[in-house]
């Protein structure tokens, strides 16, 4: 079997992702291992006081995002196509890539969103930096505002 790892980010263009994935999964007989990393940062706050951290803020949103996480394995599994998931916090794309040594992967399936180079310079691509450090092959599928 195949170990495929699906990076999502819940975003406008996660369904298309996944019908990419599945549909490369259904012919390499892949098994998808699907991961969210949150960021650190999620329960902190700035305010008249400063930074300040409020645990249950943090605690609703991993709750909500776990929810999330276990519909989209629902639906891959409904495609008839192996999967199990992961949420952890930290940094993406170091998260990423020690989820594909330890799942012994073959391949990461990521989506590009097909921004400018301006946007990738100021801001950074996920997508990027994981392609220039994976020890595994990355298939990066077009994820483009007109593809439906």
């Amino acid at each position: 079997m195949v170990n495929i790892i699906l990076p999502v980010d819940f975003g406008d263009k996660t369904e298309q992702l996944i019908e990419g994935a599945v549909k490369f999964a259904k012919q390499v007989n892949g098994k998808i291992f699907l991961i969210h990393v949150a960021p650190s940062d999620i329960g902190f706050a700035i305010g008249d006081m400063g930074f300040q951290y409020f645990p249950e803020v943090e605690e609703n949103e991993i709750r909500e995002e776990l929810v999330q996480l276990n519909k989209i394995e629902q639906k891959i599994l409904a495609y008839d196509v192996d999967c199990e998931h992961l949420l952890k916090q930290g940094i993406a794309k170091d998260i990423i890539l020690e989820y594909t040594q330890d799942k012994n992967a073959d391949f990461i399936v990521m989506g590009s969103h097909g921004r400018s180079e301006i946007y990738d310079v100021f801001i950074g691509s996920l997508t990027k930096g994981i392609t220039k450090n994976s020890p595994v092959p990355v298939l990066v599928l077009p994820i483009h505002e007109n593809n439906q």
